[in-house]
């Protein structure tokens, strides 16, 4: 009886500026670029078994997945060097079997625009495709728009950005700066649920 060949999977981490959180990247993609899915707890997790797994390790209090990475958030009493390789070993293991990081996927049209959105909307939400989504991705999150009311860009902080002790920085001094700068219409950025 022949075996069944293991898909070739390689992983590496990253730090980022959440010293609770790591970003384990895979040389292929766990979820559809420019999706991502949160995972606050282990009962949010139905859609994704690795998750469900992950949230198997006592330490583990987040799950983030995106394109090609998942970030794991651990309790800030358990140092990264007790859990990392452990961690890093059952998620290659999980992927090397072919099993889906997601089973739901997107579907429909480009989720991030909505043909009912105001122009100040759509400018604001390219605004953060564009120059944003980039550049936080690679800390390991996702900083996703929620509303724009009265001058006020509300947005939700995922992946490493949910804690992380320098997300209020990035979000006033980058984003708000940003955005202020290039849309005339937008006075400040708040996070939403923090």
């Amino acid at each position: 009886m022949l075996e069944a060949q293991k898909k070739p999977v390689h992983l590496y981490m990253e730090a980022n500026p959440n010293p609770n959180s790591l970003k384990f990247v895979a040389n292929f993609m766990l979820a559809e670029d420019g999706v991502s899915f949160d995972f606050p707890d282990e009962q949010s997790a139905a859609n994704s078994p690795l998750a469900l797994e992950l949230f198997n390790f006592a330490a583990v209090e987040r799950v983030f997945i995106a394109s090609n990475f998942v970030t794991v958030t651990k309790n800030a009493d358990v140092p990264w060097e007790n859990i990392q390789d452990h961690i890093r070993n059952h998620m290659k293991g999980y992927l090397e079997t072919g099993k889906q990081a997601i089973t739901t996927q997107f579907e429909g049209g480009d989720p991030l625009f909505d043909e009912n959105d105001s122009e100040v909307v759509k400018k604001i939400k390219g605004i953060l495709d564009e120059y944003i989504r980039p550049a936080v991705e690679q800390d390991g999150g996702a900083i996703v728009f929620h509303s724009f009311q009265d001058g006020i860009v509300k947005v939700l902080l995922q992946g490493s950005c949910s804690g992380c002790p320098s997300s209020t920085v990035t979000l006033k001094a980058g984003i708000e700066n940003l955005l202020t700068r290039m849309l005339p219409e937008v006075k400040s950025v708040e996070a939403e649920g923090v």
